[in-house]
């Protein structure tokens, strides 16, 4: 009897191994896969809002001269959007 549950168990284990992927897409799904065109839209958006942020308080007391060219540049972009 212990046998056949050990061999079950070995079972188990190899099938569980190959068809991880699945397992894994079934229990633990990637969240933005199912978005749609409009979460998309404000995710982008608030990532896009949070590295202004960043950039504006990297500018802290002493305004623009605080930043590097390559943060200028991309403040300049985003502000754009």
């Amino acid at each position: 009897m212990s046998q056949v549950l050990i061999l079950g168990i070995i079972v188990i284990a190899i099938l569980a191994f190959f068809n991880r992927e699945w397992i894994k897409n079934k229990f633990f799904p990637d969240e933005k896969r199912n978005y749609t065109i409009d979460d998309q839209f404000n995710s982008d958006k608030r990532d896009r809002e949070k590295e202004i942020d960043r950039l504006l308080s990297k500018m802290g007391k002493n305004g623009v001269n605080d930043l590097s060219a390559k943060d200028r540049k991309r403040l300049d972009e985003l502000s754009k959007k």
